[in-house]
């Protein structure tokens, strides 16, 4: 499909800077699909399911939004999809390079495949997952950071592993 966009990432949590780029996505493609990566390099602090059920929670409400996940090599994904268009974000300019070399890999692996860059407001543009956990993780209020949807998921889950 020519008008769908893969929006991958962890979201471990989902933050409001995630949520901004999927809201703007959501008017410029006719779908958007929210991918969670199962197993990546990085140590997450929640399961896949529980990312998933995050990201499901805070795009509820915007129809042209799904959410899946996936497992190995992102163009696969897409391509078994039929999309060919990847969405990425830029918060600062640090995010550049990492995101620069992904998007030429990708591009060398699959060149029917673009990958498009958009930053968040600005007001989001600091705030990153691993933020919100280490604010979490100090017992801190991450209310400004994340939906409310994925705030009161982790007090509820905090309380049943106490």
């Amino acid at each position: 499909m020519r008008h769908s966009a893969i929006y991958p990432g962890t979201f471990d949590p989902l933050t409001l800077g995630h949520l901004d780029l999927i809201e703007r996505a959501a008017h410029i493609f006719d779908r958007v699909i929210v991918a969670v990566v199962i197993n990546s390099r990085k140590t997450t602090c929640f399961s896949a399911d529980d990312r998933i059920t995050m990201v499901r929670d805070s795009v509820k409400n915007i129809k042209n939004v799904r959410v899946d996940s996936f497992d190995g090599l992102l163009v696969d994904y897409a391509r078994s999809l039929k999309v060919h268009v990847l969405l990425r974000g830029l918060r600062a300019f640090s995010d550049f390079e990492y995101e620069f070399q992904m998007a030429l890999t990708n591009r060398k692996m699959a060149p029917d495949i673009e990958t498009v860059f958009l930053m968040p407001k600005e007001s989001f543009s600091y705030i990153s997952s691993s933020t919100v956990r280490e604010v979490m993780e100090r017992g801190g209020d991450i209310s400004n950071f994340v939906p409310a949807s994925v705030g009161k998921f982790i007090r509820k889950k905090s309380r049943k592993s106490k």
